[in-house]
């Protein structure tokens, strides 16, 4: 079965995070690709583990991402 997630990737120091905010699964890598591949598996693992119920949950969820304008 295929599923579609999101992903956001941050450069933090001289790695890539990746998270699925979704189901709120990360990973790292040295470049974005390896950072993506290795989340790929790590959501892999997330799916093969959870609970039918989490999975419906997180299968459920659609976060929006936007950008947020803050003056401080």
């Amino acid at each position: 079965m295929s599923y579609t997630f999101s992903a956001i990737v941050e450069k933090e120091g001289r790695w890539y995070v990746a998270l699925c905010p979704e189901l709120d699964v990360a990973s790292q890598g040295q470049t974005i690709e390896r950072a993506l591949k290795n989340l790929r598996e790590a959501v892999k693992l997330y799916i093969h583990s959870a609970s039918p119920s989490e999975l419906r949950s997180a299968l459920g969820s659609h976060p929006l991402i936007t950008t947020l304008q803050v003056t401080a």
